[in-house]
């Protein structure tokens, strides 16, 4: 849909605003709108925390409306903390936050708040401007404002307040950011709900895939084959030629080198992998940190073609991916677990990698069963843990069958988050567009009025 431009525009002496509407007025932020911060009580006393009042941090700035908060605090809180009730129909930003790397988030509380020390709350006189409208002008130039209001020297991403008060807006009369602020709200909740649905798209495909890997690597390619009690929860049955056995009796499991200062420097510094350097199927090999690994550890810790690699803790527990030979010679740290079959001629590591990936889905890696991430998976318990073992030639089979159907749906998954994001550029440039008046909608506005008033007459 294309819209009409304004009849006429002016220069509005700022560079990354550059021309608005003729009849727009720009005044300075810190004119037309009173600011107020927040603060964080005493962590300490339990007589400040858990009571009537939402109390608003970066972390609740994930909607445009606030109407209710992870955390609240008691009246005796306001009392004795920089923080204070901030009445709804404010517009607030979050001002100190490593988000601001990339966005502003902005919202508008419809229900009465106190805030952190990394927010602020803005004011509006209301006969200049309308909460809605900023809060759509802030999303519009997002861009432009990270800039124009960032601290320049900081080493905390956030909004300097003389920068944020010394901000000319353009404002259209107060009828025209009614209008603005309604089609903008009803255009973005299209565009929103088709997102929404395209997300909850990409949820099944992700569930499908998982199931698709879960009974395969369980139940094999052949649905007449007779089955059998695996004799492990998680597994179920399973067909009755598979073997079922510990980890330990096919892989070698070794874990890495411990990292220290001393192992920075010596005469044989090698590449090593980390875990962040290792993500499901897929292996960083650019620009890794070098460790020491004289001759007799190298034969230890050396990586093969067809290793496995096996996060050990943190919450990446059971993360994997196959060392194919990226680069000629590569380490690992101590951080992750390397799996190494015993006889290369009966195990198929894409067949292992699709067990390990079900085996961190279904919770195999939690502590004692109650779904809390361990902080480690030792050697010890990956030896031991039980899986079903088909024969080589299955093992090859149900792994390339996986690899080609789970590229097929990983595919579909690319392609709708591809669709997600042009509608997300769509609505971020309508928004910018409108707020900064390079379209004109009052006319698209009157007309959706207009059957609406005929229908209640």
């Amino acid at each position: 849909m294309s819209f009409p431009r304004y009849e006429s525009y002016r220069d509005s002496g700022v560079e990354w605003l550059g021309d608005v509407p003729e009849h727009w007025c720009l005044r300075k932020l810190k004119t037309i709108a009173s600011f107020a911060g927040g603060g964080t009580p005493n962590r300490d006393n339990l007589a400040f925390w858990n009571g009537d009042i939402p109390w608003v941090s970066p972390k609740d700035m994930k909607a445009e409306g606030i109407y209710d908060t992870e955390e609240h605090i008691t009246i005796e809180a306001l009392e004795s903390s920089a923080a204070n009730i901030r009445r709804a129909g404010e517009v607030l930003l979050v001002v100190r936050s490593g988000i601001l790397r990339h966005t502003i988030p902005v919202a508008i509380n419809f229900v009465s708040v106190a805030l952190n020390q990394d927010m602020k709350a803005l004011a509006f006189q209301s006969d200049k401007c309308l909460p809605d409208f900023f809060l759509r002008w802030v999303q519009g130039l997002n861009k432009e404002l990270l800039l124009v209001w960032g601290k320049q020297g900081a080493t905390v991403e956030s909004i300097e307040h003389t920068f944020l008060a010394e901000t000319q807006i353009p404002l259209p009369p107060l009828e025209e950011q009614s209008a603005i602020a309604a089609f903008l709200d009803r255009e973005t909740a299209k565009i929103d709900a088709l997102v929404e649905e395209q997300r909850r798209l990409i949820e099944l495909l992700k569930e499908k895939r998982q199931a698709l890997i879960s009974h395969t690597v369980t139940k094999g390619l052949d649905s007449e084959t007779p089955m059998k009690d695996s004799g492990v929860e998680w597994l179920g049955e399973v067909p009755a030629h598979w073997l079922i056995g510990p980890v330990g009796a096919r892989y070698d499991v070794q874990l890495g080198q411990m990292l220290n200062e001393e192992r920075t420097r010596g005469d044989f510094l090698k590449p090593y992998l980390r875990v962040f350097d290792v993500q499901w199927d897929s292996i960083n090999t650019e620009d890794l940190p070098q460790m020491n690994f004289p001759p007799s550890a190298q034969v230890r810790y050396q990586l093969k073609p067809g290793d496995l690699l096996v996060n050990e803790g943190g919450s990446y527990v059971g993360r994997s991916a196959i060392w194919r030979g990226e680069i000629e010679e590569c380490y690992y740290q101590k951080a992750l677990h390397r799996l190494r079959a015993r006889d290369p001629s009966t195990e198929t590591a894409e067949f292992f990698l699709f067990v390990m990936e079900m085996a961190t889905q279904v919770g195999v890696f939690v502590a004692e069963g109650n779904q809390t991430t361990i902080d480690h998976l030792t050697a010890e318990q990956l030896r031991a843990t039980r899986v079903a073992f088909p024969p080589p030639l299955e093992q090859k089979a149900i792994a390339e069958y996986l690899q080609r159907e789970t590229a097929n749906l990983l595919a579909l998954i690319e392609e709708i988050a591809s669709a997600i994001a042009l509608l997300q550029e769509r609505r971020s440039a309508l928004i910018s567009a409108t707020v900064t008046g390079k379209i004109d909608v009052r006319g698209q506005v009157a007309e959706a009025k207009a059957p609406e008033e005929a229908a209640a007459a």
